[in-house]
C-alpha cells in the first residue's frame, strides 16, 4: 500500500509499504479521510517535544484525526466490524495500569498514540490498523469529512464542558484555529454568548461567517465580563492574558500549547478565585462529539479548506496552501485520491 513517511524533519517520502495484518484484538481500515494537525507539523518541523523526550523518532508515518471502513479483524474480534464506517481513538493505553482502570487511559504513562507516539503507525496511508476497542462508529449522517473532524472535535467539547457555560454566559476564546471555533461551536450550542480574540483579520472574517458577531483583535477586547476563557493558541503569553480577562469565580481552560513555557501568577489565580483546567485528549469526548455531529447540533464541515491526496501531504505540512482552497483552517488528505 502506499503511505506517506517522514524520515527527518523537513523530509518526508510516499512510499509503498507492506499493508497491516491485523494482529488479535485489532481492525485493519481503509482509509477514507485524514486531518492534518499542528502535531503533525511539529513532527514535520522537529519541534515536536515527543522526538525530544524518546517517546518518538523517525521514520515515522503521522496522522490520528481520521475516518474510514474495516476491511478485515483479528483473532477475538467480531466479524460484524469488517465494513463499519469508524473513526478511532488516539490515545491507547496499556490496559492494565491504575490509570486505564481508572478509565484515564489517555493519560497512561506507557500510552501509544496514533501517528504520534509510541511507533504506532498513523493514517496517513491506504490502511491502518488499530485495537477494535479504540473504534466508534459512524452513523449515515457522519460522512467521511465530519469523521475525520471528530477527534479535534472531542478535544473542543471537552474544553466547552469545562468552561461550564450556561445559558447566557459569555465565554471568550483566544484562537480562532480548528480547536478554537470548535469550541466556540459547542459553547454557542451550550447557550453561551461566544465572543472570539485572533491575530489576523481573515482568521476573524472567517469566524464571522460561521454567525459570530463578536470577533476581535487582541488590543481591541471589549471590557466585558467573561464567565469563562478557552486558550486555543499556541501563544505562550496568552494563559496569562486568559487569567486577567476572566471574570472573579470564573474557569480558565488551557487546551493551546506553546512551543516555550507559558507563566501565570498564581497569586491571581488565587485571589480571584479562578477555576483553572488543562485538557489534553478527545478520549473522553468523542462519542457526544458524534452524536452532536449527528445530530446537526454542530456542523464543522465548513473548516475543511481542501482535501488533497498523499503526494500533496508534505507540502501542507510545509505550511502551503493547496491551490484553490477555502478560507477554513482544516486540510483533509485522502489516501486513495491521486495526483492529477
Amino acid at each position: 500500500m502506499r503511505a506517506f513517511v517522514l524520515t527527518a524533519p523537513g523530509a518526508y517520502e510516499v512510499l509503498e509499504v507492506p499493508a497491516p495484518e491485523p494482529a488479535p484484538g485489532e481492525a485493519v481500515i481503509d482509509v477514507e479521510r485524514v486531518g492534518v494537525c499542528g502535531t503533525d507539523v511539529e513532527f514535520f518541523t522537529g519541534e515536536m517535544a515527543y522526538l525530544h523526550q524518546g517517546h518518538s523518532s523517525y521514520p515515522m508515518r503521522p496522522g490520528h484525526e481520521w475516518a474510514g471502513r474495516v476491511a478485515a479483524v483479528g483473532h477475538g474480534v467480531d466479524t460484524s466490524w469488517i465494513g463499519r464506517r469508524v473513526m478511532g481513538d488516539t490515545m491507547l493505553g496499556c490496559g492494565t495500569c491504575r490509570r486505564c482502570l481508572r478509565g484515564h487511559q489517555h493519560v497512561c504513562d506507557q500510552r501509544q498514540e496514533v501517528g504520534i507516539r509510541g511507533n504506532r503507525p498513523g493514517a496517513l496511508a491506504e490502511q491502518l490498523a488499530v485495537p477494535v476497542s479504540s473504534l466508534h462508529a459512524l452513523p449515515d449522517s457522519v460522512d467521511a469529512t465530519l469523521g475525520a473532524l471528530v477527534e479535534p472535535g472531542g478535544n473542543a467539547l471537552r474544553a466547552a464542558e469545562a468552561a461550564q457555560p450556561r445559558s447566557g454566559d459569555r465565554v471568550l476564546v483566544l484562537g480562532p484555529g480548528t480547536i478554537g471555533l470548535l469550541v466556540a461551536m459547542f459553547a454557542r450550542a451550550f447557550g453561551a454568548e461566544v465572543h472570539l480574540m485572533g491575530r489576523t483579520e481573515s482568521s476573524l472574517a472567517f469566524a464571522r461567517t460561521l454567525g459570530f458577531d463578536h470577533v476581535w483583535p487582541e488590543t481591541q477586547v471589549p471590557d466585558l465580563p467573561f464567565d469563562a476563557v478557552v486558550d486555543a493558541s499556541n501563544a505562550a503569553h496568552l494563559p496569562a492574558t486568559a487569567l486577567d480577562l476572566v471574570e472573579p469565580g470564573g474557569r480558565v481552560v488551557c487546551i493551546g500549547l506553546a512551543g516555550e513555557p507559558s507563566r501565570i501568577d498564581s497569586r491571581t489565580l488565587a485571589l480571584k478565585d479562578v477555576t483553572a483546567v488543562g485538557i489534553l485528549s478527545a478520549s473522553p469526548g468523542l462519542a457526544a462529539t458524534i452524536r452532536a455531529y449527528a445530530a446537526g447540533t454542530v456542523d464543522p464541515a465548513p473548516l475543511v479548506a481542501a482535501t488533497v491526496g498523499l503526494a500533496e501531504a508534505g507540502a501542507v505540512l510545509a505550511g502551503e496552501r493547496p491551490h484553490g482552497a477555502g478560507p477554513g483552517p482544516k486540510i483533509h488528505v485522502d489516501p486513495r485520491q491521486t495526483a492529477v
